[in-house]
């Protein structure tokens, strides 16, 4: 989870260069701008191995239950500084 659209896109990115590696590796990327119920189609239909997004477009779809966290082996916040402020 990071704090701005733009750090969750740049993050994607970063996992996108490793994907050439690991290509049987499914990611998705939540950030402000798009549809919520976008992301829970994704998450009900394509069941990402590792979830890239800003706070809100993880909690959302964790609160309905769209979005399990009882498989999650790793939580990652980067910047949590920012996300506290």
């Amino acid at each position: 989870m990071c704090h701005t659209r733009e750090l969750a896109f740049q993050i994607s990115k970063e996992y996108e260069c490793f994907s050439k590696y690991m290509s049987s590796v499914k990611l998705s990327v939540f950030f402000g701008g798009l549809s919520i119920k976008k992301d829970e189609e994704v998450l009900k239909k394509n069941c990402p191995h590792v979830v890239v997004g800003s706070p809100g477009h993880i909690l959302v779809p964790a609160l309905n239950r769209s979005f399990s966290q009882k498989n999650a082996k790793h939580f990652v916040l980067d910047e949590c500084d920012k996300m506290l402020e």
